[in-house]
């Protein structure tokens, strides 16, 4: 089971951050990735990184050793974690932020996790963050001529087709 949750917060600390969410993670038996959410281009673009790490791992061609590194070298289109990271990791100060939850045995994830999850963190639910934009295929490194070749309406298959990438590329 995959839940995606967008949020809008302040990040005081990163390491301290990262370290509620990965304990928050093994209390609940998930694998939780965070993201820049103004990197994301909307929830098929986390839900395929899920599912390109998810198949990596399983025929053992995975790059990291974890589940949540290979979300988000999938989620950045890279195929090593030092650019991955500047690209898509989240940032101190006011921003924001992509989750994604994944229990490995798909079983359902109750909402109460998804609030206490965004409690823990003082977070503010708001999945608006998740949508991307023009702007957002800029961010990621789309050059104009490859933006110009779609329509605004096949925008998020360009992210799809550079999460599918990292397998040629690894």
């Amino acid at each position: 089971m995959i839940k995606i949750i967008g949020a809008k917060g302040n990040i005081k600390d990163i390491d301290v951050f990262l370290k509620k969410i990965e304990d928050f993670a093994n209390k609940n038996n998930l694998v939780i990735q965070s993201f820049n959410a103004d990197m994301i281009y909307g929830k098929d673009h986390i839900i395929s990184a899920v599912e390109h790490a998810t198949r990596a791992i399983e025929r053992k061609t995975n790059t990291t050793n974890s589940l949540e590194k290979e979300i988000l070298l999938y989620a950045a289109g890279e195929r090593q974690l030092k650019l991955a990271i500047p690209k898509m990791g989240i940032k101190e100060g006011d921003g924001n932020i992509a989750l994604v939850l994944v229990n490995n045995s798909n079983n359902y994830i109750p909402e109460k996790i998804n609030t206490d999850l965004l409690k823990l963190l003082n977070l503010k639910k708001d999945d608006y963050v998740l949508i991307g934009t023009k702007d957002t295929l800029e961010k990621f490194g789309i050059t104009y001529d490859e933006i110009r070749t779609v329509t605004k309406e096949k925008y998020g298959h360009i992210i799809l087709e550079r999460v599918a990438l990292v397998d040629i590329i690894k």
